[in-house]
């Protein structure tokens, strides 16, 4: 049996190591190529024969180190043969999108995330658009700054026409000899239409106020004799009734002693008379007393 590892190798009898002489190798002018083991980074379709090759599946490719850069990042192409057809298949890396790109050979399959992700706005797209939207913000304020320019020349323009006629008509007058006077509003005439106004609105509100009519408080008169008697508050009169006690030992059946002629009863106090009359009120505290009784104030 022989053996699986062979560490000799087989020199012929006329071998000579002296005729072995070094040689350079030519330098490979074009882009420097490596092979490599990678797999599919996308599923894709051969545009030769119409092969799915899905994504995962192990290559061995062509590696190239392209021209090109994104900024300082470097760009790789690879070199890839169908499994089916052999054709050639080509795709390098993206670094902008964090990706890579189909070249040619195949077709990328339609991927909806990629599409979205491809829609939006990246951060050197939103620089781009805000320095355009500053160059365009940046003239539009320069187009309004020279129509408020135009604006005020104009009125500028205006003012110097109205010096320049009224000082003509000033020179004028003064060589024909009559007054050089400007004319002016006539201030009478507004001081009398001011004037006019102002009693018309005060002739308005008299009539308004003159229109509502003012609540009866039926207010009386007091006398200032009353005032200075004494005021003595007003007691009013009240009767009490004395309520007999009721004799239960009646309702029991039981039979109370006469008591002896000797004794007799003490009388109950006697009740306050509604008839007899208490002190009488003064005349100022009767007046008051009456007129809180009426409800309409």
């Amino acid at each position: 049996m022989s053996e699986r590892k062979v560490l000799t190798k087989y020199y012929p009898p006329d071998f000579d190591p002296s005729k072995i002489t070094r040689q350079r190798a030519p330098k490979n002018a074009g882009p420097r190529l490596q092979t490599v083991r990678l797999m599919a980074p996308f599923s894709m379709k051969c545009t030769h024969c119409g092969e799915f090759i899905y994504k995962g599946r192990k290559f061995n490719a062509r590696k190239e180190t392209t021209d090109e850069k994104y900024y300082a990042i470097a760009i790789f192409r690879f070199y890839i043969r169908c499994t089916r057809c052999s054709g050639e298949i080509t795709f390098k890396t993206d670094p902008k999108n964090m990706d890579y790109e189909c070249e040619r050979g195949a077709k990328r399959n339609f991927e909806p995330w990629r599409e979205a992700k491809l829609a939006e706005e990246t951060e050197e797209e939103r620089l781009d658009r805000l320095e355009r939207e500053d160059a365009e913000r940046d003239a539009m304020k320069e187009l309004e700054t020279k129509v408020v320019d135009a604006k005020t020349e104009m009125a500028i323009a205006d003012a110097l026409d109205e010096i320049r006629s009224r000082n003509a008509r000033i020179a004028k007058a003064e060589q024909d000899g009559t007054s050089a006077r400007p004319a002016s509003p006539d201030d009478a005439d507004a001081d009398a239409r001011r004037q006019q106004q102002e009693d018309a609105d005060a002739e308005a509100a008299r009539r308004a106020f003159a229109a509502r009519a003012m609540p009866d408080l039926r207010e009386e008169p007091i006398d200032d004799a009353l005032l200075d008697e004494p005021m003595e508050p007003a007691v009013p009169a009240f009767t009490t009734k004395a309520r007999g006690k009721k004799d239960f030992s009646a309702a029991l059946g039981i039979k109370k002693k006469a008591p002896p002629p000797g004794i007799k009863k003490k009388a109950p106090p006697p009740a306050v008379s509604a008839s007899k009359p208490g002190p009488a009120p003064s005349k100022l505290s009767t007046v008051l007393v009456a007129g809180y009784d009426s409800d309409d104030d």
